[in-house]
């Protein structure tokens, strides 16, 4: 069976129960009243972590899950049953999206639940709605739904050590020979086709399939499969004696890691030389120096038909993972932005130039005199040309009317 790493899954909580219309009918007992239940909540959806790398393989024809839900309420007040909990169990080191959502859960714990979907709530019964007015309701509310989403589910390995290098570069060779792994072994490419574990004294290294140039883009197994090292704490970097450019065969890795990842770049990377019986001694020293200048560190040689060499490997490994020697880091290279300084001349506009300190030679009745402001005479010749051009206008009497004498006939 292939090994699934990765699901897209459709997951429902359980519906709320439905509140019903339900009377009090007791001997003795006249107008009982309303006497409907409230329904009952739907189930919840949790997710828990599981030592098993092969759980997801239960997910691989059935993709959609919900809840149980609620059952709906009964006479005499009753309450529906609540609907059970849907708990989905994944592999340990699996992240969880909701793409619904964009909100991430990763499992690190055994055993541990995490909530990601809240049932819905179940609906009232008519008990619930009666009042010194309405005294026989006939209104009862039905459940709630419950949530529901999409979610990605991709496993992510939890492993001390990660295997990285061109495919063929001998991963599994190095795996075998340190633990007790039975991976397959052959002389051609892609003989790895899913991830791998071997327990050694306790830790636990990951062989991935051999990664190619473009794996970032998604070309070749490798790309599916780089998730499973974002959280290793060290890098077994293999490079093949076969390669006729060792450091090219390097650096191509590298790019590819950093392209996916610059957190990859930034882990401890022990350096391997594999396949040192398949050369001859003076072309493996001739490839291990060019490999040691690509690097910068120093790098181990590898051959399965030498026992002290796979010795020395091994106490290298024992101290890393111990913690007793690290290997520094790669320094990343940072871009440095050059930056033109500006030098503001006092003639550019917006600047005003300081103003100098006058010193007072004389008496304080003068200076007061000479710092007060004189009147632009443009605007003294503005305003008698004004005086000038006004006009007293003539005043207007107001006429006086004359009364008319009234005749009188005799």
């Amino acid at each position: 069976m292939a090994f699934v790493d990765h699901v897209t899954l459709t997951i429902s909580a359980g519906k709320g129960g439905d509140g019903v219309v339900r009377w009090r009918r007791e001997k003795r007992i006249a107008r009982g009243g309303p006497y409907g239940g409230d329904g009952g909540d739907g189930g919840d959806v949790y997710i828990k972590g599981m030592r098993n790398l092969h759980a997801l393989n239960q997910y691989r024809n059935e993709k959609e899950f919900k809840a149980q839900d609620g059952a709906p309420g009964d006479t005499k007040l009753m309450h529906g049953k609540r609907g059970d909990d849907l708990v989905l169990s994944f592999p340990l080191g699996t992240k969880i999206t909701n793409l619904d959502l964009d909100i991430s859960y990763e499992l690190l714990e055994e055993g541990k639940e995490i909530l990601i979907l809240h049932g819905g709530k179940g609906g009232l019964g008519n008990h619930n709605f009666k009042n010194s007015i309405r005294r026989a309701p006939e209104i009862a509310t039905p459940g709630k739904r419950g949530e529901s989403a999409t979610f990605q589910v991709e496993l992510q390995l939890i492993a001390d050590i990660g295997l990285v290098g061109f495919p063929n570069a001998g991963k599994s060779s190095f795996l075998n020979s340190i633990t007790n792994a039975t991976s397959k072994v052959a002389s051609y490419a892609f003989t790895t086709l899913e991830p791998h574990l071997g327990d050694y004294h306790g830790y636990v290294i990951a062989d991935i399939p051999g990664l190619i140039e473009g794996a970032s883009e998604g070309k070749g197994l490798g790309h599916n499969f780089l998730r499973h090292i974002a959280r290793t704490r060290i890098l077994a970097h293999l490079v093949s004696a076969e390669n006729e450019d060792v450091a090219r065969a390097y650096t191509s890795i590298r790019e590819e890691l950093a392209k996916y990842s610059q957190d990859l770049t930034q882990k401890q990377e022990l350096v391997i030389l594999t396949k040192g019986d398949l050369v001859a001694e003076e072309m493996l020293v001739k490839k291990k120096k060019e490999l040691e200048k690509a690097c910068g560190k120093d790098v181990l040689v590898l051959s399965l038909y030498d026992d002290a060499r796979i010795e020395v490997l091994r106490q290298k490994v024992s101290a890393l993972l111990s913690g007793k020697e690290t290997i520094s880091v790669a320094k990343s290279v940072k871009v440095k932005v050059a930056t033109k300084k500006t030098t503001i001349s006092s003639k550019s506009k917006g600047v005003k130039k300081p103003s100098k300190k006058v010193i007072l030679k004389t008496s304080p009745k003068t200076a007061l005199r000479k710092s007060k402001p004189v009147a632009k005479k443009k605007k003294v010749l503005a305003l008698k040309k004004v005086t000038k051009k006004a006009v007293k206008k003539p005043i207007k009497k107001a006429p006086i009317k004359l009364s008319k004498k009234k005749t009188v006939r005799k």
